[in-house]
């Protein structure tokens, strides 16, 4: 969805139609014409009023970190000293007691906290400081809140912990957390002190040089985390810009670290700048004896819900929040699966699991301009055979852009029943954007009434000013409020909006957006006003009479001279990290506040982090610092978690619309737990090459944050994306859980129908999607159920090849289908790596079945013309797939097939599950299990669950010879149906259907081959 990144991508100079003073208050109702042109049609609307551009202008700041003049507490502040300690087999606890004079570096300095240490489990360690003494009135300052983010909690770990807590007062308190099967310290503050104000906590924790850090999202940044780097955590709208803080925040890393095996057991851990230069000897290529290196993970969270830097440097990292407590959790893995699971299984909660549906493929974009031409759009990919699960709406279809409503005029409610009946006759869906703020109607119009307003009003759910006043800020409609969710009848009035529009629009799932919370102007500037209303945003949209029109594609009239920017060019542009920007404290006028007792700056702190909005101003951009929910709340404490309660509230209200059903939400702003709710996507990216690269580390840190339903807008949301970006990324997202197009208003259309190489190239590639589907699916109850990863990182996948530390141009879906896609233009080739051939592993070519020939820890030469993306199955799996239908219901009725890819030693396993797609808590289910070897696949099936559909196929990779008998069940296989290949070692069973007519599934059977 557009958003500041329009303004960012139209470089529009903007002039209002009335001077407005410094405190935003019209002296009159001046007006200007809001014209804009969609898709060569101009429309007018009445003339209203633009809110100047000067109204989300803020305060200048200086990021501490830039700042030549800050105050570095480590320096000058005392730390503290333990005393009372006490100390059992579940825990420690004891009072922290300022050692020296107060610092008051960036608030005023608590004097005596309360350390408390739990060994929660045998995985899991807790370490927990607070203020010593709280108050009902400032407790939320503090403590996070159980129903926005439940804390973990104490299991019976009888006392069994391989993490050990170790703590110093020399010359301050500090701690230690150690791997005690290794004796390696994982994290520790030895040498530093803890600072703790009212609006500043530091600590530091020491790292190992070239450590390998992974996470502490949401920003755009290569998969490992630089060395030397400032990572800030704060929700902000703002357009994918490289390496800043964005939408989400998820204040949790996992750290690997490699070790060097040795015959006396002993371990040599090593850099990773040491590993990247080795590589495996000859003996070691060919499997021999395998990879002389071991890494172990663990995980870090620190529960927080304060805007916060994380200063990466060298050999540590500085932790600095605006608030809040320590709340620190630490999962020792020692895998990086583990890690995931003990994270999400304790934490945040595991992944929702997503209806069938949703995994098909989805197209949108911003300027579809009524139902007429949607079904043009449905029925063309039908016509191209592009297969079309989902159409969805972005704020085109809007009365006046406001929520729960239709325009009249374009989407006419009149047209509803038989757009809807023809769609879902189709067995196809819909799913609309839903914005965070509610406009707020003109009290001098009756026409302007807007009964979700009025119901909300009346409920008393909109965040307020601190003198009780309604909290009015501006979004797309003009000035508007924002549910308080954390008032009485918040959740509650938003569910039965919800359920009141699905009786005028029956919608299939949810698109939440400019959740972060997003506002056009700074503070209430609607106040007063609201008799201008409807006002225009402070910019012009894309389209509109005297904006910028879009550049040229990237790629255009590209030539080998004046090649575009490659995805290695992007990932070393994320080097250029902000931090080490220089920054002249001379020729800028700063504001810098200091601490004053008894009070918090909340809309200017003291700690200015590294905010990517202009000037570092908490408020531009955004519902700011100070305005108060009901509890008394200031947004300062829960800024993070705003777009993360909109997820929450918007799950009941799916419940109540499709009882029993599984919510499908999609939403921007998301918090550490978001995932039990809903997916996300990767915001307003644009139509680059870097942007497609950049889309799988993107992908791999929410699999880290249990986010698995991730996608990006495939082909680009800002600029004119062209034929060769969007048939390569139309290639790409395919193997992404969720997988949608969609792009700017005024952007030249990119539904994949508009060049017929992109066409193709979908075509292919979706054909390998909706096969896989069965698989991907299983995927997901994986990691429901347990809290595994469904896009996985090399790395994690093989953590004894330090090699693959950094790898991000490449991926696994699951554990067995590897994709390495073209990201970069003018190419017919691509490099990639095989990983696991050192421990004997085998890879087979998914459109040939042959074996990948390939050396360990090599970059191998992948053929990659365009139409084509390479994709690899992992020998050792049983993939279940099943014959592709035009949609997902079409797809669940056709006839199965397994590919069955044997290992070096014949061998091969996998698992299917199946249920009926959507119920939230299945009645019947099928849990299939695949094990090959000796010749033989056995195949076990548990379960209830009627699936009637036939076996149609199976195809055998790796089939040495094959000179017998095939026999299901021990009957003889008709040799019509046999083609064995003895140069691919490829054997395929076909036209099986007459021989398992019940269903495949039906009973447990045997499949063999000599």
């Amino acid at each position: 969805m557009p958003r500041s990144s329009i303004i960012q991508a139209s470089a529009v100079v903007l002039s209002s139609f009335s001077a407005l003073t410094s405190a935003q208050t019209p002296t009159s109702s001046s007006a200007g014409e809001w014209s804009t042109t969609l898709n060569g049609t101009p429309t007018s609307f009445r003339s209203i009023f633009t809110i100047p551009a000067s109204a989300d202008e803020g305060a200048v700041l200086i990021p501490n970190i830039q700042d030549p003049e800050a105050i570095n507490a480590q320096d000058v502040c005392p730390g503290y000293k333990a005393s009372g300690v006490q100390q059992d087999d579940k825990g420690l606890s004891a009072t922290l007691s300022l050692a020296g004079e107060p610092c008051n570096a960036y608030g005023i300095d608590i004097e005596e906290l309360s350390l408390s240490v739990e060994y929660q489990a045998k995985g899991r360690l807790a370490v927990s400081v607070v203020p010593k003494y709280l108050s009902a009135s400032n407790e939320s300052q503090w403590i996070v809140p159980e129903d926005l983010v439940p804390r973990p909690k104490a299991e019976d770990s009888n006392g069994d912990s391989d993490l050990v807590f170790d703590w110093g007062d020399d010359p301050s308190f500090w701690f230690t957390v150690t791997r005690q099967s290794t004796g390696d310290v994982i994290f520790t503050t030895k040498g530093t002190r803890l600072v703790y104000e009212n609006q500043f906590v530091e600590f530091v924790n020491a790292l190992p040089e070239d450590y390998n850090l992974y996470g502490l999202g949401e920003r755009i940044h290569g998969l490992r985390l630089n060395n030397n780097f400032t990572a800030t955590i704060y929700a902000a709208d703002v357009g994918d810009p490289i390496d800043r803080n964005l939408y989400g925040s998820h204040p949790f890393y996992l750290e690997t670290r490699y070790f060097e095996k040795s015959g006396n057991n002993t371990k040599r851990a090593l850099k990773q700048s040491e590993l990247h230069q080795r590589s495996f000897s000859n003996e070691d290529k060919e499997g021999a004896q395998g990879s002389p290196y071991e890494s172990y993970s663990h995980g870090v969270f620190y529960r927080n819900t304060h805007g916060m830097d994380i200063v990466m440097k060298p050999e540590n990292m500085t932790w600095r929040t605006l608030g809040g407590a320590i709340d620190l959790f630490f999962f020792d893995g020692p895998t990086q699966p583990e890690v995931t699971k003990q994270y999400q299984t304790s934490a945040v909660g595991l992944p929702a699991m997503q209806q069938y549906w949703t995994f098909g493929y989805h197209q949108c974009r911003w300027g579809y301009r009524n139902w007429t031409e949607m079904r043009e759009i449905v029925e063309t990919l039908r016509a191209f055979d592009i297969p079309m699960e989902t159409i969805w709406l972005d704020i085109d279809y809007m009365d006046q852009y406001r929520d729960f409503t239709l325009d009249p005029v374009t989407f006419p409610p009149s047209e509803v029943a038989d757009f809807f009946g023809w769609l879902h006759g189709n067995n196809q869906h819909f799913v609309p954007i839903v914005d965070g703020a509610i406009y707020i109607p003109n009290p001098q119009n009756a026409s302007d009434a807007y009964d979700t307003y009025n119901r909300g009003n009346e409920s008393g759910v909109f965040l307020k000013n601190p003198d009780g006043s309604q909290y009015i800020g501006a979004v797309w409609p003009g000035y508007t409020v924002f549910p308080d969710w954390m008032s009485t009848n918040g959740v509650s009035w938003w569910v039965k909006e919800m359920v009141e529009w699905y009786k005028e629009v029956p919608f299939s799932g949810f698109w939440i957006d400019m959740t972060e919370v997003s506002s056009f102007c700074v503070g209430s500037c609607g106040s007063g006003n609201v008799t201008l209303n409807p006002v225009h945003p402070p910019f012009k949209l894309p389209g509109e009479v005297g904006n910028v029109v879009f550049d040229y594609p990237e790629g255009f009239n590209i030539t080998n001279a004046t090649e575009a920017a490659s995805a290695s060019a992007g990932a070393s542009s994320q080097n250029a990290a902000q931090s080490t920007a220089e920054v002249s404290s001379t020729s800028t006028t700063y504001l810098r506040t200091t601490p004053t007792a008894g009070v918090r700056d909340v809309n200017h702190p003291p700690y200015v982090i590294d905010h990517v909005q202009d000037g570092a101003d908490l408020a531009v951009h955004a519902v700011s610092p100070n305005a108060t929910h009901a509890n008394g709340v200031e947004e300062y404490d829960v800024h993070n978690v705003w777009g993360h309660q909109i997820i929450n509230a918007t799950y009941q209200g799916l419940l109540s619309v499709f009882p029993g059903k599984r919510p499908f939400i999609i939403g921007r702003s998301t918090f550490a737990g978001s995932g039990k709710w809903a997916g996300h996507w990767g915001g307003d990216n644009a139509s680059k090459w870097y942007y497609m690269y950049f889309s799988i580390p993107q992908a791999l840190s929410f699999s880290l944050f249990g986010i698995p339903m991730f996608g990006v807008d495939t082909c680009g949301f800002n600029g004119n994306s062209d034929m060769e970006l969007c048939s390569r990324w139309m290639q790409l997202s395919a193997f992404f859980p969720f997988y949608r197009n969609h792009n700017v208003l005024s952007a030249i259309s990119q539904e994949p129908f508009r060049w017929d190489a992109v066409a193709s190239a979908s075509r292919t590639a979706m054909h390998i999607r909706y096969s896989l589907l069965p698989y991907m699916y299983t995927l997901f109850h994986e990691a429901h159920s347990t809290g595994s990863t469904v896009m996985r990182a090399l790395a994690w996948e093989f953590p004894n090849e330090p090699q693959l530390a950094g790898v991000d141009n490449q991926f696994l879906l699951g554990s067995n289908i590897l994709v390495t896609p073209v990201l970069e233009p003018q190419v017919d080739t691509v490099k990639g790596v095989f990983p696991g051939i050192v421990d004997g592993e085998v890879w087979y070519d998914w459109y040939s079945g042959e074996r990948v020939q390939a050396e360990a820890g090599v970059n191998t030469t992948i053929s990659a013309p365009l139409g084509h993306i390479p994709v690899f199955i992992r020998g050792g799996s049983v993939l279940p797939t099943q014959e592709p239908g035009y949609t997902t219901t079409e797809s669940r009725k056709n006839p199965w097939g397994l590919i069955v890819s044997l290992s070096s030693n014949g061998a091969a396993s996998g698992s299917l599950y199946v249920d009926d797609g959507e119920s939230l808590e299945p009645s019947e289910t099928l849990e299939v299990s695949f094990s090959a070897s000796e010749g033989q696949l056995k195949v076990d099936v548990q379960g209830e669950f009627e699936d009637t559909n036939a076996l149609g196929n199976v195809t055998v990779l790796g089939v040495s010879a094959c000179a017998g008998e095939i026999k299901l069940n021990g009957e003889t296989i008709d040799g019509s149906k046999v083609n064995y290949n003895q140069t691919s070692s490829v054997l395929k069973l076909s036209g099986l259907n007459d021989l398992t007519t019940d269903g495949a599934w039906k009973g447990s059977w045997t499949l063999s081959w000599k």
